[in-house]
């Protein structure tokens, strides 16, 4: 099969023929119809993030299941599936107690660069190479663990599918399960990417208001309006302390930093006034660390917490988002961006890298 494959830091992805094992016991092969053009993996391959390599890349996936492994049970040949790049076990503390982002079996996938059981399914030219958070779905197929997979209705389509594994339950998720109190308070969402984007549309759903969407391209921030921010600054040409105020005579009362960037997050904290709640949800580079001014956190009460995966429970949760989707309640067709076919997937995060506006998809030749 053809697959996406990262070798070192800092150079492109090689579009090669890569072999692909049978599905274990309790695994799943996935024929791939579309996967997200993430920025973590585009982390991966500028060396910001660390992975075992060689490796296929692609963690924001959506197919139909081709084969399934021994003792599988929670789907099917030809069922529609979106892929997820942390499991859920089911059984360790977190998966127990509704918490499933933090599953303790996504450490392994991370560490091994394999599959649940820490090994490979995928090989090139004869050697092993290396999954990426057990998905792997840069490619025309992927096998995954059946814990690694969340059925979705078929009448949705596979682009918008894919993008909801990552970036819609990831932002829209963080506004409903981290930010649900926010309903008629003011938010500054900074990033307005395919996460950023996402959370707007969860805010609105919530009735947060103002929304503020910060970003330096003034194209993401008119999408920012199309999907449900109340007003937006462009912090290329404008102070942002300064726009806030004439937006709001209040201080903002939550933040939402979608970077991940040591002054992004700074800004976070700065914006929300006392009593307020920062919410980092973006990834940074390996070490990276921000300063956090310490008299105004702890006089004016403020709060910095972390959510990753939108602290969703994926497998009740991905499926309500793909409902508010089908009800029209949830706009995904209008977070897209390009589409690009795996050939090409090098000019997607080209593309990305520049500052594209949406969420780009590679899709398969027949989802064109």
């Amino acid at each position: 099969m053809k697959a996406a494959v990262l070798h070192r830091p800092g150079t492109p992805l090689t579009v090669e023929d890569v072999d692909l094992d049978d599905p274990g016991p309790g695994e799943v092969t996935i024929r791939v119809l579309a996967a997200g053009v993430c920025h973590s993996d585009l982390h991966y391959m500028n060396g910001d993030l660390n992975a075992r390599l060689p490796a296929v890349l692609g963690h924001e996936g959506a197919g139909v299941v081709e084969r399934v492994g021994e003792g599988v049970t929670r789907v099917r040949p030809g069922d529609s599936v979106i892929t997820l790049w942390r499991p859920r076990c089911g059984d360790c503390a977190f998966c127990t107690t509704g918490r499933p982002a933090l599953c303790a079996l996504g450490r392994v996938q991370a560490a091994s660069g394999g599959l649940l059981d820490g090994t490979s399914r995928l090989s090139l030219n004869g050697e092993k190479i290396h999954h990426l958070m057990g998905v792997s779905c840069f490619a025309e197929q992927c096998v995954v663990s059946e814990r690694s997979v969340v059925p979705i209705d078929p009448d949705i389509p596979p682009h918008i599918a894919a993008i909801t594994g990552c970036a819609v339950v990831t932002g829209v998720g963080t506004a409903l399960n981290v930010m649900k109190d926010a309903t008629a308070q003011g938010v500054v969402v900074i990033g307005a990417g395919g996460v950023g984007l996402s959370a707007v549309m969860g805010l609105r759903l919530i009735g947060a208001d103002p929304i503020v969407a910060v970003d330096t391209v003034e194209a993401k921030l008119e999408k920012a309006l199309e999907l449900g921010a109340t007003h937006t600054v462009n912090v290329r040409t404008q102070d942002l302390a300064k726009a806030l105020a004439r937006i709001s005579p209040k201080p903002m009362t939550w933040s939402l930093d979608a970077v991940g960037a040591p002054r992004t997050l700074a800004q976070a904290i700065e914006v929300v006034g006392t009593g307020g709640t920062v919410v980092a949800v973006g990834l940074g580079k390996v070490g990276a660390t921000a300063a956090v001014p310490i008299n105004p956190l702890v006089q004016q009460e403020k709060r910095l917490i972390g959510s990753l995966y939108g602290s969703a429970n994926t497998p009740v949760d991905i499926p309500k988002l793909a409902d508010l989707f089908k009800a029209g309640r949830l706009p995904l067709d209008k977070l897209l961006g390009e589409q690009y076919e795996l050939s090409q997937i090098n000019e997607a995060y080209a593309a990305l890298a520049r500052g594209a506006t949406g969420r780009a998809v590679i899709v398969s030749s027949g989802q064109r």
